[in-house]
């Protein structure tokens, strides 16, 4: 029997879930027969969901599955009991689509779309006629405001942050130099004591942040630095990835060395990389789309081996 689809799998795996969640441990069987699907094809998926969790990836937000006697628990998973929320960008942005839409069709003013158009517009406090304020990212107003004035002032902040990169978290005292917003995020671009370098820092994953009574003098031109989100270093590896059709946005949204085209549509592309975790997360975004062909052991065959191990458990 054929395997279905990814977004049919995933469409299935969202609705086994919260099923799951809700119930005292069903049995395989149970949840086979509710679902349609056989037992073995129930088990693959379910294996594939202790990669599955909330920011920032600590054990505590990471879905678990405990398979014994023939029944199944999913636990810390609460957020999939609640009913799904739109998100505000989400919900303006379904708005302005129906919106649109309703503009196209005159013959349905008063007709279902419109009742649920009008239903969302109270929810979100906006209306058509208005103007929306676009508000970047989730950082907090005061965190921004902190860091803005520590900017201003030339005073150090002292971070507890959460790397992406090295998928961990520290605290580490910056010269702030610019707060900047790029692509709809804000940025903190400065100098980290830590490291010894200039470092560039996402707001969102600032955890917390703390004025420091200390002033220091930044370095000419600081404030006027571009507003680049990826300044890759010259000695970074580089590594080479065969990208099948369906893996090729990774060379559309990560900066690249070089790209070419081979036979099949396969794009083959080097990156360059800074943090082996970083690599780890885009190859298990990519799935079976991507296949490492060159690079240093130390980090490309490294961070392969790392999630077949995943996959293996």
């Amino acid at each position: 029997m054929a395997r279905a689809p990814a977004d049919v799998r995933l469409a299935r795996l969202l609705d086994i879930v919260p099923w799951i969640a809700s119930r005292d441990g069903p049995t395989l069987r149970e949840v086979s027969e509710r679902f349609g699907i056989s037992e073995d094809e129930l088990v693959a998926e379910l294996n594939l969901l202790f990669l599955c969790g909330l920011y920032p990836f600590t054990p505590d937000v990471l879905i678990d599955v405990d398979i014994a006697g023939g029944r199944v628990w999913i636990r810390v998973a609460d957020y999939f009991r609640r009913p799904l929320r739109l998100a505000p960008q989400e919900g303006l942005a379904l708005g302005s689509a129906a919106r649109a839409f309703l503009s196209l069709r005159s013959g349905e003013p008063d007709g279902a779309l419109a009742s649920a158009l009008a239903k969302l517009e109270t929810v979100l406090g906006v209306a058509a006629d208005e103007a929306l304020e676009v508000e970047l990212g989730s950082a907090s107003p005061d965190l921004l405001e902190s860091l803005q004035r520590c900017t201003a002032q030339h005073q150090k902040v002292l971070l507890d942050y959460y790397s992406f990169g090295r998928d961990g978290r520290s605290e580490r005292v910056v010269h702030p130099w610019n707060v900047f917003s790029s692509s709809g995020h804000w940025y903190l671009r400065g100098w980290c004591e830590q490291v010894d370098g200039e470092r560039l820092f996402r707001v969102d994953r600032i955890i917390a942040a703390t004025e420091l009574a200390e002033p220091f003098e930044p370095p000419s031109g600081a404030g006027d630095r571009d507003d680049r989100t990826f300044d890759p270093h010259p000695g970074d590896p580089v590594v080479v990835i065969d990208l099948d059709p369906q893996a090729r946005w990774i060379a559309e949204q990560y900066p690249h060395e070089d790209v070419s085209e081979l036979p099949g549509g396969v794009l083959r592309v080097g990156l360059r990389v800074g943090q082996q975790a970083w690599l780890e997360r885009v190859l298990l975004k990519a799935g079976p789309h991507a296949t490492v062909v060159e690079g240093p052991s130390g980090v490309a065959a490294a961070a392969a081996g790392r999630i077949l191990a995943r996959y293996r458990r």
